[in-house]
């Protein structure tokens, strides 16, 4: 019988034995980290850790984007003052914080006030409380002197580098709070509790369209250890929590250049622009190299008053006479004129009441001079000739009226993107039918009525008819990276080949030789007639309605140099100018060519 109850005894204790070790081992397993699952990037040490400390988010993990030469646009790792709260303690004497504020170069008052309002970890930013502020390394070597309790100097990203630059770049775009998109996007990470609704998304520009590729695999965290009144712990000090993942955070190179980028947005701060685009394409592959936008924005700060975070270079606005190149084009292809024929302007065209601009008219023209001196009485003839779906049908062969920017409908991750989603399509003729009637074709023809085009679809124009009358798509971003330099995805130049085919390569040249007449004998022959490369392009006054009839768009679009291999095409808006006033365009447009040039002789002095 005794010996019976010893080896229940002995049982229960061996199976006790097992049950603890079996629990042992599992805990010792997720410890080292080898129970993750793909949804939690936390042990249990970690957790541990977390459950009594405060938290500073240094990093969010989002990737950052670079010019096409490895220039910064977003992700600036400075040395920042991190600072948590003391829960009643002093963070130092009263002499160690002074110290601290006249390094900070800031009021006394003022740093004490920020140290004991804080309700949590943060960092001593710039005057407009978003950027961290950037210590030198002279002032951080002075902070480390000094005795102080819950603040210490860490790397701090700021999300936006270079806000000057950035400004007039509402390509790049910003992160904000969407939470209503955030459940859309995002709902299996917020179920599973790797988002939050508030959490920072794209809110415009490539930071929402790569947004799924940009958001990282987590923050890494500044660590402050505290008991259980969240109070620090003695001699644990401040512990930097981050993701181990070396793949991220990604990096994304565009092919922006920013010191062309800088250098239109100056050409026009010094014409004294407000409100306009200028958009330059690499003539090789169309390339966007610069896209600038006024009124600036801050993408840190959205909606104050004076700026505007619509890019727009994506905008569809009247095109006015740049258009005569599209109508130029489609009667060359429909055969309804010829390069030989001659035409007379007398200033009226006798109906619709439309007249040209030149009040006493043009005289006898040929087609190269009409276009050269953009004469409206022969392109409304030119537009009345034609079918209206003619004249449609070639825009989109040109590529406008239609999206043009790189896009494919399954990217690596299987979903569609497209680089530039807020590029509106624009339109030709609202209602085709409408457009049978002559005075719409008529005011078509010119570049008004109904018809809508984006600076950047004008600058891809002329890139379109220097390769012939093929239709590039403009790219903005080339690839991806990860953080390690492994490639992630590459993005090769590609074709916006539209359904209707495209204009012949001598169509294309013929409106080229005009375009080179516009510069040396017609509309922008005084404007440009200084400029160092040969110039060739289009002028455009656009006449606004409603409310807007006291003001005009006026455009140039162009490229250069007109002679050999051309290197930038470029597109010029400037938004409501007074009427009356001249058209600046085609000198902002030589300004911008010089400055270019410039750019290409500095880096290749022998070219």
């Amino acid at each position: 019988m005794k010996r019976a109850i010893q080896l229940r005894l002995f049982q229960a204790l061996f199976l006790l034995a097992i049950l603890f070790g079996v629990a042992e081992a599992r805990l010792a397993w997720v410890q080292l980290g080898f129970g993750r699952s793909e949804t939690t990037h936390a042990s249990l040490e970690r957790k541990a850790v977390l459950q009594r400390s405060d938290s500073l988010v240094l990093d969010s993990g989002r990737g950052h984007f670079v010019d096409r030469n490895g220039a910064l646009l977003t992700g600036e790792t400075v040395r920042a003052l991190a600072a948590f709260p003391a829960q009643g303690g002093p963070h130092g004497t009263d002499e160690a914080i002074g110290k601290l504020a006249d390094i900070l170069e800031t009021d006394r008052g003022r740093f004490q006030a920020w140290l004991d309002n804080l309700k949590a970890a943060d960092v001593w930013r710039e005057g407009d409380g978003k950027r961290a502020y950037a210590l030198t390394e002279r002032q951080a070597a002075q902070i480390r002197q000094l005795e102080l309790s819950g603040i210490a100097i860490l790397p701090y990203r700021n999300r936006y580098a270079d806000r000057e630059a950035l400004s007039t770049l509402q390509a790049i775009g910003y992160v904000s709070q969407h939470p209503e998109r955030i459940g859309q996007i995002y709902g299996e990470q917020l179920r599973t509790g790797l988002m939050n609704k508030n959490d920072l998304i794209g809110g415009a520009g490539l930071e929402r369209s790569l947004d799924r590729l940009l958001k990282g695999i987590g923050p890494t965290k500044a660590i402050q250890l505290t008991d259980a009144s969240r109070r620090p712990l003695e001699g644990l000090g401040i512990r930097v929590m981050a993701p181990d993942n070396p793949h991220y955070p990604v990096q994304v190179k565009t092919t922006i250049d920013l010191r062309m980028q800088r250098a239109a947005a100056n050409v026009l701060n010094d014409h004294g622009i407000k409100e306009g685009a200028v958009v330059v394409l690499d003539a090789d592959n169309a390339d966007i190299l610069a896209m600038v936008s006024l009124p600036a924005f801050d993408p840190e700060h959205i909606g104050v008053a004076g700026t505007d975070e619509r890019n727009h270079a994506l905008l569809a606005v009247p095109p006015g006479s740049v258009f005569k190149t599209v109508t130029l084009a489609a009667a060359l292809e429909a055969g309804v004129t010829n390069v030989k024929e001659k035409f007379y302007c007398s200033g009226t065209y006798g109906r619709y009441g439309l007249r040209c601009w030149r009040e006493h008219g043009h005289g006898v023209l040929t087609l190269e001079q009409a276009y050269a001196e953009s004469c409206n009485v022969v392109f409304a003839a030119l537009a009345e000739r034609l079918d209206p779906a003619l004249l449609q049908e070639t825009a989109e062969r040109m590529g406008l009226g239609r999206q043009v920017g790189w896009s494919v409908s399954r990217f690596i991750d299987g979903e569609p993107l497209r680089l530039l989603p807020e590029e509106q399509p624009g339109v030709i003729f609202a209602d085709l039918e409408k457009a049978k009637d002559g005075g719409v074709r008529t005011g078509s023809g010119i570049g008004q009525r109904d018809v809508r085009i984006t600076p950047l679809q004008a600058a891809n124009m002329a890139v379109t008819l220097l390769h012939g009358g093929t239709v590039l798509a403009p790219r903005l971003v080339s690839e991806i990276r990860y953080a390690d330099g492994g490639l992630l995805a590459s993005l090769p130049p590609q074709k916006a080949a539209s359904g209707q085919g495209a204009i012949s390569p001598r169509t294309a040249a013929f409106v080229r030789r005009a375009m080179e007449a516009v510069v040396t004998k017609g509309t922008a022959a005084d404007a440009l007639k200084d400029a160092v490369w040969p110039l060739a392009g289009k002028s455009g006054t656009a006449e606004l309605a409603g409310t807007r009839s006291a003001y005009n768009d006026h455009w140039f679009v162009g490229y250069g140099p007109a002679k050999g291999k051309a290197r930038y095409a470029v597109a010029v808006l400037l938004e409501n100018e007074r009427v009356g006033l001249r058209n600046r365009a085609a000198a902002v447009f030589g300004d911008i060519m010089e400055a270019l040039r410039r750019i290409d002789s500095e880096r290749s002095p022998k070219s």
